[in-house]
């Protein structure tokens, strides 16, 4: 029998946030440590490099869609899975995050609606300063991911006081904590690897 080559998942992240210091940014780089560290490929950006419009509905008819909403749709779709960090705003997903997904699932030129979303499994988390550490946001951000097409993984997390928890060098002061954000990168890849071989 054959044996089957293994397949190193690809796994796109990236935070909700353009702030600079963004804690959600923080949040990202540790799960994606640990993502790589279960076996992963993982490729971190920033949104703030791929700038979009508010959506609109007459622009996208009259100008198609935006050179950056593109560039990003091209690495969404040659990637297996996200890592997602969502801040809060007014309980809800980040502005810059909705904006993005309401963009990059528009259909383009020879491809279907949602193509870049269906069938990618991602993991999510949110830092917050207030007590709840983004909790409401992120079930928002599940609903959404889910219903056009991404499997969200059920284990995530929400790290409240977030204005006290780094270190300058952008790890967690609590070492369990840095642990419980490093899993769920690591639960990510562990998931890719067997459904990808």
């Amino acid at each position: 029998m054959e044996e089957k080559e293994m397949t190193q998942p690809k796994i796109l992240a990236f935070a909700g946030s353009t702030r600079t210091d963004s804690f959600n940014k923080k949040l990202i780089k540790i799960a994606s440590t640990g993502a790589s560290e279960a076996g992963a490929d993982v490729t971190i950006i920033d949104l703030r490099d791929y700038p979009m419009p508010l959506y609109d509905e007459d622009l996208e008819k009259k100008e198609g869609l935006p050179s950056s909403t593109r560039k990003l749709k091209e690495l969404m779709s040659s990637h297996h899975g996200f890592l997602i960090s969502s801040p809060e705003y007014n309980s809800s997903i980040s502005g810059v995050l909705k904006n993005t997904i309401d963009w990059t699932s528009r259909q383009g030129d020879d491809e279907s609606p949602m193509s870049c979303f269906k069938d990618k499994v991602a993991g999510i988390m949110s830092a917050s300063p207030g007590g709840l550490g983004g909790l409401r946001g992120l079930v928002h951000v599940r609903a959404i991911l889910e219903n056009i097409g991404v499997i969200v993984i059920p284990t995530q997390i929400a790290i409240s006081k977030a204005h006290e928890v780094f270190n300058l060098d952008g790890t967690m002061k609590d070492q369990k904590q840095e642990q419980q954000v490093k899993k769920i990168g690591a639960n990510l890849a562990k998931m890719l690897l067997k459904l990808n071989n």
